[in-house]
């Protein structure tokens, strides 16, 4: 346990100071998030400040990326509208409160979801995610926080642009905002330049009794934040296979959501800090936290890039920071709940304005022109779609997809052959580039059977073989010769390759010092102690 409490993660000295006001930012700014993000599927705020401040707590002390906040997310809020239809198609006549205990049991199967993941060190596997991707995504969710700001610019009721004195006030409070805390890192940073513009954004509206939009408007009418310690709340549904085929497909999909949004925002936040987090410890972290959220009345959630990147951009490095966040929501929902909604929306926006600006990933624009064709329509493509349906996960697999197609159709053009008889009369095929299911075409369009010696060499020193489908190639050119009576011999190739091909005592001349060592995708034997074992999940050779 004392690894998980330890605040000095990447060995360095933490600044106590930067941490609890960085914290205490975060605190203010996760409120009006988690109160919209839970009016999504229609559940109250303190449903949404439930799981904010659960998940926030739970992944600051056992998460693997210290100064990474997590809370109640737009991302798994809208999984749950379509669990909510499915629910009444299912149920004509259901009730809010029996609506919710699904929703609980969903978010804590969900969690055991996600702890298997990291359990099973699913974690690495981000790093199937390329850059082009990482660019799309970042630029997708910094337009969404940006275009999510909007609706704060017009009248609740009548759901009409704001005019007049009502749209200069908010437009000039945004503005204030956003200069303060561009302007005042210039002069000093002792304090973090966000919470400063809160407070004199505040204190001028309450200070002068300022007609705003403040949020406690952003709320229905008779509903408050105010509410005591996350109730405990056992869900209460029918243990049932119909109960499971309805809860688990939602269960696996905001598991999945989950955690490639907290993974890409873990490795955002790398970057940024100069420094590495553990993806599979983040992984068992979300999925704990959100069981917790499931059993103490929250909705679930996954990382906030926004409160994340509002948490480093004012230098915390540390887990106190959103310890501190955590422990101050959970002060504003049991005792300073009149004051926080009293909280100018301005000032919130122009917050999450300049988070915005400083999320999107400008550079990417250089881009253009430079990078391969391919991987630009990569980031534009991801970005579109994020913004577009703010469905991180599709995007992002549909993004990571279309990046493999074609790095496979680049490599599958690689394969050469340099051909040459020596003075024996032996024919030699030198292969060069990599065999895989891609360029397996081309490797058997090399080789010209009929008009071939007696006897061929064919060398795979500068080449080797990545999949089945290599195998499976090189194993029908082997039969071809063999149906017009040549003799072949195989050099260079791997052990694993050489247990895979048939009649390969026949065939491969086998030289210990100069093959290669390497795992194709069905060898899952590994070495443990001397001891040969299975690994069945190490089915890339990682």
């Amino acid at each position: 346990m004392k690894k998980y409490l330890n605040l000095f993660d990447f060995k360095q000295k933490v600044d106590y100071k930067t941490e609890i006001l960085s914290g205490l930012t975060v605190a203010l700014a996760l409120v009006p998030e988690a109160i919209a993000f839970a009016l999504i599927p229609g559940f109250s705020p303190l449903t949404g400040l439930y799981a904010a401040f659960i998940l926030c707590l739970v992944t600051s002390i056992l998460g693997g990326r210290p100064g990474m906040i997590s809370g109640a997310t737009g991302a798994v809020a809208v999984i749950f509208v379509g669990l909510i239809l499915e629910l009444k198609r299912n149920f004509p006549g259901i009730e809010p409160e029996t609506i919710l205990n699904y929703v609980f049991a969903t978010v804590i199967i969900a969690g055991l979801l996600q702890i298997g993941a990291g359990l099973l060190r699913l974690g690495k596997f981000i790093r199937l995610v390329p850059h082009p991707v990482m660019f799309g995504f970042v630029n997708g969710l910094a337009i969404i926080i940006f275009m999510a700001q909007f609706p704060n610019f017009y009248e609740k009721e009548s759901e009409t642009l704001l005019s007049g004195s009502s749209m200069y006030i908010m437009l000039g409070l945004t503005l204030l905002t956003m200069l303060i805390i561009w302007g005042l890192p210039k002069l000093t940073k002792a304090v973090p330049s966000s919470l400063v513009a809160i407070v004199v954004v505040s204190a001028i509206v309450i200070g002068f009794g300022v007609d705003t939009l403040t949020v406690a408007d952003t709320m229905r009418e008779g509903e408050s934040i105010k509410g005591g310690l996350p109730p405990l709340s056992i869900p209460q549904i029918p243990f049932t296979w119909q109960t499971f085929t309805i809860i688990f497909p939602y269960a696996a999909i905001v598991a999945g959501v989950g955690l490639i949004e907290s993974l890409l925002t873990l490795n955002i936040i790398d970057e940024i800090t100069e420094t590495r987090g553990s993806g599979n410890k983040e992984c068992v972290a979300q999925g704990t936290a959100n069981i917790l959220s499931g059993f103490l009345s929250g909705m679930g959630g996954c990382a906030m890039i926004g409160q994340s990147l509002i948490n480093t951009s004012s230098g915390a490095r540390a887990r106190l920071s959103g310890i501190t966040a955590a422990v101050m929501l959970l002060v504003f929902i049991m005792f300073g709940s009149s004051l926080i909604e009293r909280l100018p929306m301005a000032a919130l926006v122009g917050l999450m304005f300049m988070v915005a600006i400083g999320t999107f990933e400008w550079a990417s624009f250089k881009t253009f022109g430079k990078m391969p064709k391919s991987d630009v329509v990569v980031m534009v493509l991801v970005t579109l779609i994020t913004a577009i349906t703010h469905n991180l996960a599709i995007a992002v697999l549909l993004g990571v997809v279309i990046s493999a197609l074609a790095y496979s159709w680049e490599n599958a053009k690689r394969i050469r052959a340099r051909k040459y008889v020596d003075e024996h009369g032996i024919k030699h095929y030198e292969i060069f580039g990599p065999l895989f299911f891609g360029s397996t075409t081309l490797f058997a369009e090399k080789f010209d059977i009929q008009n071939d010696p007696e006897e061929v060499i064919i060398d795979f020193a500068e080449s080797r073989i990545a999949d089945m489908s290599g195998i499976e190639a090189l194993n029908k050119i082997t039969e071809r010769y063999k149906k017009a009576g040549k003799k072949i011999h195989l050099r260079h190739l791997s052990k694993d390759c050489i247990r895979l091909l048939g009649n390969a005592e026949n065939i491969i001349d086998v030289n210990v010092l100069e093959d290669p060592t390497y795992k194709v995708v069905v060898d899952r034997v590994q070495k443990k102690n001397g001891v040969e074992a299975e690994d069945p999940w190490n089915l890339w050779g990682f």
